[in-house]
Parts: structure tokens; C-alpha cells; sequence
């Protein structure tokens, strides 16, 4: 089940069949259209796409306003942009006045890689996790990312779409579904858990299977949802398990690995937690993913080599 395909033309897939069924949404860009893929859903729809151009404020108060107005406002541009230089506008306009906006952070992480610290976002769930009022979303497949944007248009209420920039393989069947809150356990395992959130989510699951082959068992969940997040089932994933490792594109503050240690402290496991990521006071390095993914130990061949460390310890 490969299938790899990019999130952005999802989006657009699933933005064209909305409105088709009958569904009053309306795209709002920041002179991002190339990034988000948008131009199939302008050809059907060109009086619906709104551009402000290079202005991310206005983005988001345009957002709000059309929210307001009765319309499913969608806005889609580079994450760094709309968290970063948007980010009053996002907290006030949109999660404080709980307005029916869907955030799509576009190339999430450091997808933009050799672009550097300005193009990276690698602080957005962190930063989202501490406004209130907004549900926040990491798919880590063409199936989730689809599924999620299907309830997120028929969810009331602000929601976040962490995108990846990158074409993404498939490990869902077609009979899976996806629920909000729920923890996605991919692999089943005794000797260590590996928790992640996107597209390292893949890693997770390479490293898994390079560790069965050596004879260790691992866990693998995904937490496609990370508001709301059923954290009793995520505990009980985690039960009995001693090693943990957590890893993202992302800081390691604030992210999944903060949501496992906050998981594990407020459930009294006993377990050794390792956070994978990008360091405490560290920005990704310019580079390209694997190098990128390579030198900062997030790849399946860091959390195998981590894994190892661990129950070797």
C-alpha cells in the first residue's frame, strides 16, 4: 500500500469535492497558490479562491471576517508564515473569537529544508497547543490527511492541518477511519514504544521493522490527533512498556514528545523516555530531508540506533 502522494493535492482533491457537494467553502491565500497546489480548484472555482497577497494578517482577519459571514473560510499557506507572522491575528480573530476558520500549515516542519530557519516551522504545535478553542491535526498519510480535512469542513469551530511538504506512502487500508482524538497503534511490541506524529510517523515504522529483525519487539503509535487526544488510551498503549522514544520534525518542546512525557508523568508510568527531534534552542539545520532528518537523529537509522542504545543500557 504505497501510493505516495503529496498532502497538498488532497487538500485541493477534497476542497473540489466540498464545494461540489454543496459545501459554501471559500480558500483564502497570501500569494501562496503555487504552494498550495490550488490551481485545479481556480480553474472550477475562480470566483471563489480570495488572494491578499504577501500580507498573513490580513490573511487570517480575511479568514475570520468570511467566517463570520456564514462561509467554511480555508486558509493555505507555508506554515512558518501563517504561524509566525500571523500569530496574534490566529490567537485573537480566529481561537479566541472561536471563528469557523481551518488553518492549513503548508509545508510543516523542515520541509522546505535548505530554505533554513525563516521557511521552517518546527515551534507550530507547540505554539497552537497553548491558544484555546482549536483542534489540531498531523496526518501522517494521503488516507488521513483526507479524512481529516472531511471532518475538520464539517467540524464548527477553528481546526489546524499540520501539512508535510512532501509526497507521502500510504499504510492504511480503505477500511480505515478516522476518529478524532483516537491513537493510531500500528505495530505491536513489548520491548520499546515509538511514538510520532506526520511524516515521521514513517521513520517510526522503518526503525520498527529494523528492530524486528534484530529480535525486539517495538510499539508504533501515530497521533494524527493532537487536539482532542484520548490520553488514557495513549497511557495504556504505553503500559507495561519501559523504553519510550517520541520523534518529529518539530522541536522537542511542546510537541508529541512534551504530550508523551506529560502522558507518562500524569499516569505514573515508570518508563525511560527519549524525545527525538530538533533539540532544546536549536533551529533544523538548511539541508535537505534525509541529511536534515540524518543529522539531527530523526530518520528510521537515528531511532533504531536510539533504540538500541536504550535497551542495551
Amino acid at each position: 500500500m504505497n501510493n505516495a502522494e503529496h498532502l497538498a493535492n488532497v487538500m485541493v482533491t477534497a476542497f473540489i469535492d466540498a464545494v461540489e457537494r454543496g459545501v459554501d467553502l471559500v480558500p483564502v491565500v497570501a500569494d501562496s497558490t503555487s504552494t498550495a497546489k490550488i490551481a485545479p480548484f481556480v480553474k472550477k472555482f475562480p470566483e471563489r479562491l480570495v488572494n491578499v497577497g504577501i500580507a498573513e494578517q490580513t490573511l487570517v482577519g480575511a479568514a475570520a471576517g468570511l467566517a463570520l459571514a456564514g462561509k467554511i473560510a480555508v486558509t493555505c499557506n507555508a506554515a512558518p508564515f501563517l504561524i509566525a507572522r500571523a500569530n496574534e491575528q490566529v490567537k485573537v480573530d480566529i481561537c479566541y473569537n472561536n471563528t469557523n476558520v481551518k488553518l492549513f500549515g503548508l509545508n510543516a516542519g523542515a520541509s522546505y529544508g535548505p530554505l533554513a530557519s525563516t521557511h521552517h516551522a518546527i515551534d507550530d504545535i507547540s505554539v497552537l497547543r497553548g491558544f484555546g478553542n482549536i483542534e489540531i491535526f498531523a496526518p501522517a498519510t494521503p488516507r488521513e490527511c483526507r479524512q481529516i480535512i472531511d471532518y475538520a469542513l464539517e467540524h464548527i469551530g477553528p481546526v489546524y492541518i499540520r501539512m508535510d511538504g512532501k509526497a507521502l506512502p500510504e499504510f492504511h487500508d480503505e477500511a480505515w477511519r478516522f476518529t478524532p482524538g483516537a491513537v493510531n497503534v500500528l505495530r505491536d511490541g513489548n520491548d520499546i514504544a515509538l511514538v510520532a506524529m506526520g511524516s515521521t510517523v514513517h521513520e517510526a515504522v522503518e526503525a520498527a521493522d529494523r528492530l524486528a529483525r534484530q529480535g525486539i519487539a517495538a510499539t508504533v503509535i501515530s497521533l494524527p490527533s493532537i487536539r482532542p487526544l484520548d490520553r488514557q488510551a495513549l497511557s495504556q498503549s504505553l503500559g507495561g512498556i519501559k523504553y519510550v522514544i517520541s520523534v518529529e520534525e518539530h522541536n522537542i518542546n511542546g510537541g508529541v514528545g512534551s504530550i508523551v512525557a506529560e502522558v507518562l508523568a500524569e499516569y505514573g508510568h515508570g518508563a525511560q523516555l527519549k524525545r527525538l527531534g530538533i533539540k532544546d534552542g536549536e533551529y533544523a539545520i538548511a539541508a535537505d530531508r534525509r541529511d536534515m532528518r540524518a543529522w539531527h537523529g530523526i530518520d528510521a537509522d537515528g531511532v533504531e540506533r536510539q533504540a538500541l542504545s536504550l535497551i542495551g543500557d
